[in-house]
């Protein structure tokens, strides 16, 4: 599917093939379940995203909400973005874990689970991961993230 440019959730999945609706569907409905307080969300880049919106925390590089989870149905699969997933953390081996101790498959990259179908998932693992980080510890990792960039950057 190329970059939607659906100004809602519901035009979103209105406009999907029958077999990707049938995937996004039942995988946005365990995030939105399972989402904390505080995240809202939203269509942006094209896709379901899950945010930390302006009014509660502004200060992104790009002016855009802090994304915490987005879901897209794309071209040859469907992927969950999950931006609280930095490489060689808790919540990423965490994540790598569920998935072989579900026998299924991780395709994994830069914050992306790739699938193409709801059963090539963990739903449970995923729904717990989804659920375990708060507006404020997200927001918190964020900025400590940016400020070690930063410090980086200076050395």
């Amino acid at each position: 599917m190329v970059k939607s440019t659906a100004v809602s959730v519901s035009a979103y999945l209105a406009e999907l093939p029958e077999e990707r609706r049938a995937v996004i569907a039942p995988l946005r409905d365990l995030i939105v379940r399972h989402l904390p307080a505080g995240y809202v969300e939203t269509m942006n880049w094209g896709m379901i995203c899950y945010e930390v919106p302006l009014e509660r925390y502004a200060g992104t590089s790009n002016g855009q909400p802090l994304g915490y989870a987005a879901l897209a149905a794309q071209k040859n699969a469907c992927s969950l973005y999950l931006m609280s997933l930095c490489e060689g953390s808790a919540r990423e081996q965490t994540l790598r874990e569920a998935f072989r101790e579900a026998g299924k498959k991780l395709d994994f990259g830069k914050s992306c689970v790739r699938f193409k179908r709801l059963e090539d998932l963990p739903l449970e693992a995923l729904a717990a991961l989804i659920a375990s980080t708060p507006v404020e510890t997200f927001v918190a990792e964020h900025e400590a993230a940016r400020a070690m960039a930063a410090g980086a950057k200076k050395a």
